[in-house]
């Protein structure tokens, strides 16, 4: 079955590192390429390139976990005035894309050093920034600085028109399936429906939403999962055909400290035949800071999508 998932860094790949396990799958990862943070912030603003981060972190999910090279593009430089905080792949594909003259081609090549099991496209090669209109009236411009409003937001867009990478198009026409998240709602899923063509290109297709687990704050604060499914159709211009959800209960002590920062969980209320609820929770120590990260189960993620696509388009 030929899937094509839509998405940016964390939610996307934690998909992929389980889908990349079930043989039944061919995967075309889709991601956005309006990150404007840490170190693909940096090379965006200093070297004209697109962001790599999330495109890097896709690719290296589709790789072999323990091949010496899917190290090396993970590695991140810890210390030093000018490398501190980069990741060696961000770099690398940077040095790709000056060397090819484009930046899709840098990622195809940068794929096959890895020898990844499926595609990673970036949805556009144009370079765009988000818009996001909030309730106070204001408009804010670039990610990183609407994700640090944390004020709610009404409508988003692109900065200017972006015409989609021929291949995403491609991929769109040929699959059996759409893959939508998980990933941040607003900054990494919806901006690759507002690339030219993208919407178009998968109508008719089967359309699956896998839900966050909590609300974002700065972005889904107060979102019930009726809210994110009609965000998401808003923008889709159509209706998803089936939405996956988590079904287990999350540890206390995880719960209380995401609910610290105004984080909420996200479950079925039980009235949309559509959604679909999976068991999926993963607790994570996250190697950067020693505290404990929320996160969909690679595996059982991937069990449930093969499941659903399974009902839908059959065998």
């Amino acid at each position: 079955m030929k899937i094509v998932a839509f998405g940016g860094g964390t939610g996307l790949s934690t998909l992929l590192r389980g889908l990349k396990l079930f043989s039944v799958f061919e995967v075309t990862a889709v991601v956005t390429v309006t990150d404007e943070g840490g170190s693909s912030g940096i090379i965006r603003e200093e070297l004209g390139v697109l962001p790599p981060g999330d495109l890097r972190n896709n690719i290296i999910a589709l790789a072999e976990d323990e091949s010496l090279m899917s190290k090396i593009m993970a590695y991140r430089f810890i210390e030093g005035q000018t490398l501190k905080n980069h990741s060696l792949g961000n770099l690398i594909i940077a040095a790709l894309t000056k060397i090819t003259g484009s930046f899709a081609v840098a990622i195809e090549k940068a794929s096959s050093i890895l020898a990844i099991k499926g595609k990673v496209l970036p949805v556009t090669e144009d370079s765009v920034r988000l818009i996001a209109k909030m309730e106070t009236g204001e408009e804010i411009v670039g990610e990183t600085e609407i994700v640090k409003k944390r004020s709610k937001i009404l409508e988003i867009r692109l900065d200017k028109p972006a015409r989609p990478f021929l291949k995403v198009i491609d991929s769109l026409t040929k699959c059996d399936a759409v893959i939508l998240g998980p990933g941040s709602l607003f900054t990494s899923i919806i901006p690759n429906l507002l690339v030219s063509g993208v919407n178009e290109a998968m109508k008719g297709k089967p359309k699956i939403l896998i839900a966050n687990m909590m609300t974002q704050p700065g972005e889904t604060v107060g979102f019930s999962l009726r809210d994110h499914i009609t965000t998401v159709e808003k923008y889709l211009g159509c209706s998803l055909d089936r939405i996956i959800v988590n079904s287990e209960t999350i540890p206390d002590e995880v719960l209380e400290r995401y609910r610290s920062q105004r984080s909420e969980p996200i479950f079925s209320d039980g009235k949309d035949e559509r959604v679909i609820p999976f068991p999926m929770v993963d607790v994570i120590i996250d190697p950067r800071d020693g505290k404990k990260k929320l996160r969909h189960d690679p595996l059982r993620l991937a069990a449930s999508v093969r499941e659903t696509v399974t009902n839908l388009v059959g065998d």
